[in-house]
């Protein structure tokens, strides 16, 4: 956890106040792919399920990972987000896993923890509720591939001043770290990498959640991570065993 020190309080509270609150992307949180045998897409999570940074969810992370699914499996996407910009996810646990488990998915893309590093949550409160999200995604979904998202890389935000930056970049990987080995214990269940030098324009205006460009950069990352894992080889067969949808 991070030391209370002054200077961090003193900087953080600079930084929320500071910092341009962009909205959340416009509805419709659902949307579609073209193409035949369409998989079920669920993204849950925070405020880039929210896809804030990007006008439309069809530019946000969602339309980026069912055109990059629909490139490489050959299969239509059926796409919905769920989630909450500023979620943690406890928050996820709470208000969100009724309507995320309200339809089965073949594909779940969970994408949290930047919320609970900033919350300083503790790496047990952070865990315990990572697995109660996995749980009742598996038994919402039984035949489904679960990819997590790895926490973002607060070493590489300019909008961070150290010594928050810095701080806050050990805190997450110490979160990180806790949620990689809960999820390593699940069937299916895949988290992605830490990821690699952000591009020029992955961020958005205020500097901190990503652009359109950088959605699509992070959903090719993800899904390159993880076909090359073997996690996309089941979704591409049209007699899948074991459907959730029969």
């Amino acid at each position: 956890m991070l030391p209370t020190s002054p200077v961090l309080i003193v900087q953080g509270r600079r930084l929320r106040r500071d910092t341009p609150r962009l909205p959340d992307a416009a509805q419709p949180w659902s949307g579609s792919v073209a193409g035949a045998d369409p998989l079920h897409l669920l993204v849950l999570g925070d405020s880039t399920a929210a896809g804030v940074g990007a006008t439309t969810q069809d530019a946000a992370l969602p339309g980026n990972l069912g055109r990059e699914l629909h490139a490489r499996l050959g299969r239509g996407v059926e796409w919905r987000a769920v989630g909450e910009n500023g979620a943690t996810s406890r928050d996820l646990v709470e208000r969100y896993l009724d309507t995320a488990t309200g339809a089965a998915a073949d594909l779940v893309f969970l994408s949290v923890g930047a919320n609970d590093a900033l919350a300083l949550r503790s790496r047990g409160g952070f865990v315990h509720d990572i697995r109660r999200i996995i749980t009742r995604l598996r038994a919402a979904s039984p035949a489904s591939t679960i990819l997590v998202s790895s926490l973002p890389g607060f070493s590489q935000f300019v909008l961070l001043p150290n010594p928050l930056r810095w701080n806050l970049y050990l805190h997450s990987t110490s979160l990180e770290d806790a949620a990689r080995a809960t999820v390593s214990a699940f069937e299916r269940v895949h988290m992605s990498p830490p990821p690699p030098k952000y591009t020029d324009g992955f961020f958005a205006s205020d500097l901190f959640h990503p652009s359109e460009s950088g959605y699509r950069d992070w959903a090719k990352f993800a899904l390159d991570d993880a076909q090359a894992n073997g996690l996309l080889t089941p979704l591409a067969a049209a007699d899948r065993q074991g459907s959730p949808r029969g």
